[in-house]
Parts: C-alpha cells; sequence; structure tokens
C-alpha cells in the first residue's frame, strides 16, 4: 500500500458549494453543476486539517499526489485509483528563457499529461459515489487519462473527440479500454452530444468542471509547487488555459494553504495563456467581462487549449485579476518556434501548449509585464512525444565514402 495513505480514512470534506451563487449542496451525493448552472467547489473543515496535519507530518511523506490525503475528497482508502502519480519536476530553462525561470513538467505523470491529476481524483471519486459509466468529451489527453483510469476500476467510459484530435491521442484512449468516437466540430460540439446523453440517463457527464472532483486533483499542482519552493509562491505562473481547470484549481490550493497557516497572503500573477486562432478567455479580459463568449472557427496547432467555451470562464478572469496577471494570446509561429527553442537550447520538449507558456512569457517580458529577475514557473501540460515532430531525413550509406566534414 501506498505509505501515504491510511488503510481507511474520514475525509475533512465538508459540503460542496456553488462557485457563483454559494449555495450548499450535500457532501457524498452524486453531483454534475449547481443549480445555477455553474462549477460546484469542494470545501473544507480547515481547523481540522490544521490540527490533523503539521507540515512537518506532511513533510516526512513520499512526494506523490496521495500525500495531500487530507486535503482531497476521496474518503475511504479502498475507493484510490493510481497509477503512481508522482510529484513533477521544476526543470530550469535558463538558455530559452531565463536564469529564473522554471517549468513545471506535467509530461512525468501516468498517460504523460497533466490531465491525470484531475481524472485521477474524478475517477475515484466516481468509483465512491457508485457511477458505473461516463463518458466525456476531450481534445486527446484528459480522454486518454480517464480511460486509463476508469478501465482500472472497471467503469465504462465514451469518449468523444474532434476528428482532428493527434491520431496518437486517438489510438491511446482506445488502446487503454474506452470507446471512443471522432465527431465532426470542436470540443463544445462534443460536450453537447455528451450532454444529451446525460439528460437521457445513459451515463454520467464528466465534461471539464462538470463534476466536482476534477479541481481537486488539478489544484495539487499548486501545493506541490509552494512545497518545493519551501512554503514560497514565484512571482508569476503562466498556464496554458483551455477549460481552465488547473488555473482554478491552483488559485483554491493557494487559498487553502494560506488558511493553514503554511503560505502568506502573497500570489503569484496568474498567466492565462491562450492560442491566438482561439482566444475566447483573452477577449473577455481585454473587455472587461465576466463571462466568455464562445470563439468561432477556433484553430491552433496547440489542441489542448482549443476550447471555444469554458464553463468556468468567470472563475478563470477572476482568478488573473485578483492576482493582477493577465490573459494572454500567442500565434501558432510563436508557440512552435518556443517548442524548437526549449527542445535545442534545453533539451525539454515541451508539447504545444507548453510552448504557448514559454512564447508568452516572451512576449510578457518584452512588453515589460515581467522582470528577468522574477521567478517564474510555466507549466509544459504534457510530454512533447505525444504530438507531431518535424522530419528527420539525413541518412547515410555505409558503403559509400563517408565526407566526415560534412557531419
Amino acid at each position: 500500500m501506498n505509505d501515504n495513505l491510511t488503510a481507511d480514512r474520514a475525509t475533512f470534506v465538508t459540503h460542496l458549494e456553488c462557485s457563483l451563487t454559494g449555495e450548499h449542496y450535500a457532501a457524498d451525493q452524486l453531483h454534475n453543476l449547481s443549480r445555477a448552472g455553474r462549477p460546484l467547489l469542494v470545501r473544507y473543515d480547515l481547523d481540522s486539517v490544521r490540527a490533523a496535519l503539521p507540515r512537518e507530518t506532511l513533510a516526512a511523506r513520499a512526494t506523490d499526489l496521495w500525500r495531500w490525503r487530507e486535503l482531497l475528497p476521496v474518503r475511504h482508502t479502498a475507493n484510490v485509483v493510481s497509477l503512481g502519480e508522482i510529484e513533477t519536476p521544476l526543470v530550469p530553462i535558463a538558455r530559452s528563457g531565463g536564469a529564473n525561470v522554471w517549468v513545471k513538467d506535467e509530461g512525468r505523470l501516468p498517460t504523460g499529461s497533466f490531465k491525470a491529476r484531475g481524472l485521477v481524483m474524478a475517477v475515484a471519486m466516481a468509483k465512491e459515489l457508485g457511477v458505473t459509466r461516463i463518458a466525456m468529451p476531450t481534445n486527446g489527453n484528459a480522454g486518454a487519462a480517464l480511460a486509463a483510469y476508469a478501465s482500472r476500476v472497471g467503469i465504462e467510459t465514451i469518449v468523444f473527440c474532434p476528428e482532428d484530435t493527434p491520431e496518437v491521442n486517438v489510438r491511446e484512449i482506445a488502446a487503454q479500454g474506452a470507446r471512443v468516437w471522432r465527431v465532426n466540430g470542436l470540443i463544445d460540439d462534443c460536450g453537447a452530444i455528451v450532454g444529451r446523453g446525460a439528460a437521457e440517463g445513459r451515463w454520467f457527464d464528466f465534461s471539464t468542471l462538470k463534476e466536482p472532483y476534477r479541481i481537486e486533483g488539478k489544484k495539487t499542482m499548486g501545493l506541490e509547487l509552494a512545497a518545493q519552493l519551501g512554503w514560497r509562491l514565484p512571482r508569476a505562473i503562466f498556464y496554458p488555459t483551455g477549460g481552465g481547470t488547473g488555473l482554478i484549481g491552483m488559485w483554491k490550493a493557494f487559498d487553502e494553504l494560506e488558511r493553514l497557516g503554511w503560505i502568506g497572503r502573497e500570489r503569484p500573477r496568474m498567466y492565462a495563456v491562450q492560442a491566438s486562432g482561439c482566444a475566447p478567455i483573452v477577449r473577455a479580459f481585454e473587455a472587461g467581462e465576466e463571462h466568455a463568449e464562445r470563439w468561432e472557427d477556433a484553430h491552433t496547432v496547440a489542441a489542448g487549449i482549443r476550447v471555444p467555451r469554458a464553463v468556468g470562464d468567470f472563475l478563470i478572469l477572476r482568478a488573473v485579476r485578483e492576482s493582477e496577471g493577465k490573459a494572454l494570446a500567442v500565434g501558432d509561429p510563436a508557440i512552435l518556434a518556443a517548442v524548437d527553442a526549449c527542445a535545442r537550447r534545453d533539451g525539454l520538449l515541451l508539447c504545444p501548449e507548453g510552448g504557448a507558456t514559454l512564447a508568452a512569457y516572451q512576449q510578457a517580458l518584452r512588453d515589460g509585464e515581467v522582470d528577468e529577475d522574477e521567478e517564474v514557473v510555466l507549466f509544459n501540460c504534457a510530454t512533447g512525444l505525444k504530438y507531431p515532430l518535424p522530419a528527420a531525413e539525413q541518412r547515410l550509406d555505409r558503403h559509400a565514402p563517408i565526407d566526415f566534414d560534412r557531419l
């Protein structure tokens, strides 16, 4: 058994809360969105957590996702599902980024992306609450993580993805036990199919933020970051933002850590990074709006952030504004150039969405949004090995004379 888990335990969850109205909902019951049609947030008895979990006790545990069990919603250890969710490293990229720039490399997680964090928690809670059939829309990596964890606990899974989803993602989803369907549309078109089926009682809707627990898994990025930096936070975080679950989760994590007395009131400036071909959050931020209208004709090489409409838009915008950060859009040429620069100069192969954060940082540096001496963390959300790479076609004939000066 993982040494971060007891044989059985009671969680410190007290209730769920509508993120828009504050209305309370009972824990230990199956929920999608609130009555207001907005995401539900898990709330904890943090005074009891503080009494039960000295920071020194946490420090003595193995550094995996489940070390944070008192701040996670799963009540019984028997319902935990795991494929080995490690604490992901902070990798310096001094040559392509700068002396104070670090990448939190989420590609080291099971199924190769940060989607593992959210889906391991959501699937564990689905198991705990008796869900037997799940459906979800995906741009690729979330579907792969769902397929892996759901198969591990015997939950039937159906996944819908845009027809231009990277082939490796589609095959990965299928190989790990889900039924996967390509749809001639975008992720919100896939989500509409999931919603119709859920309304007919065919499955439970696992769309981003339409169940309460993916946020709880994703918030471990913020918990880990604080612990890795000695219970302080960087000056700025650049986060690839589609549905925005991770950004919302980290903002929640920082609040919980402050209430535990483990960090102070200081917060990083949160930069929500989108592609210029799909930037609804950027447009809403610049217009001073609380909600983001759907982005039409969305297109970008960074498929993971090609999300035309996010149900948690107001939570993303709230975190960005409260932190005095910004929503930034970068073009595909800049994204690909950043991926190339980081790989060639620092040896770290970013995914396109991770490349977008480096491109956005470089843009923010030029615009005076950040200073070179500020400590900055960029999030690389998946291994670059899942994405098409440039061809390498040079060949040698072992029988022919070799001109070593040309090699």
